[in-house]
């Protein structure tokens, strides 16, 4: 199983239709989930809404269905222009049905310290909406004044699917910022999540990024070739 991560300025004309092109598992051959959304910056704040630009991951059983998709599909094609990135799965902590995670025996360590990325993934208890914001801005907030993260973005599809997408250069910098003692704003909302959750159904996932492609608010695939990434 791999994950990948488009992301792309479509304009705001296309994006409800990008939004209702959400691929399914039954016509797609080798997706086992997607979903579609729009997207904004994480920040100190409310998250910083992209109009035009819009996002899907999915989660596929191989690189093959997911080469197979970018060749195919016209929603791929609609995509094609933005950034795009292939993740192998390290690490699941929650619970999201529509999208098992399976970890590769052979996948790299959690411990190796090379680059990472970390998928958030929530079904929002709208009654909990506001109490889930404040502290997902404190949260935010010391992510997006971090130098470590290479990329970031935070994720919606209204009334209830939330996420968040971020690139780390070493999993030894994001560790300092979910846990460390001097950075205690993630873990304080991880507590008050423990607590009272903020979501239905939430998940906590931990890749290797590699074959990345394109651009992101002008960040190059060179930046993650740099990092040993590479693209596909």
């Amino acid at each position: 199983m791999i994950v990948s991560v488009h992301v792309a300025d479509i304009g705001v004309r296309s994006v409800r239709s990008v939004l209702r092109a959400c691929p399914r598992p039954d016509g797609t051959p080798g997706l086992r989930w997607a979903q579609t959304a729009l997207t904004g910056l994480i920040a100190a704040g409310p998250p910083r809404l992209r109009p035009g630009r819009a996002t899907l991951i999915a989660s596929w059983e191989d690189d093959s269905a997911l080469d197979r998709f970018l060749a195919e599909d016209p929603l791929a094609q609609r995509l094609a222009d933005g950034w795009r990135v292939r993740l192998q799965p390290l690490r699941a902590s929650g619970d999201w049905d529509p999208m098992p995670m399976e970890i590769d025996p052979g996948a790299p360590g959690d411990e190796e310290d090379g680059p990472v990325a970390v998928l958030t993934l929530g079904h929002l208890r709208l009654r909990r909406a506001l109490p889930f914001l404040r502290a997902n801005s404190r949260a935010a907030g010391r992510a997006a004044a971090d130098p470590s993260m290479l990329a970031s973005l935070a994720m919606a599809r209204p009334p209830r699917f939330v996420g968040t997408f971020s690139l780390w250069r070493s999993t030894s910098a994001m560790r300092r910022y979910a846990y460390g003692a001097a950075l205690p704003e993630h873990k304080e909302a991880v507590s008050e999540h423990r607590a009272k959750s903020f979501h239905h159904e939430a998940a906590f996932l931990r890749f290797r990024p590699y074959g990345a492609q394109g651009a992101l608010d002008g960040q190059e695939p060179g930046a993650l070739e740099s990092l040993g990434c590479g693209t596909h």
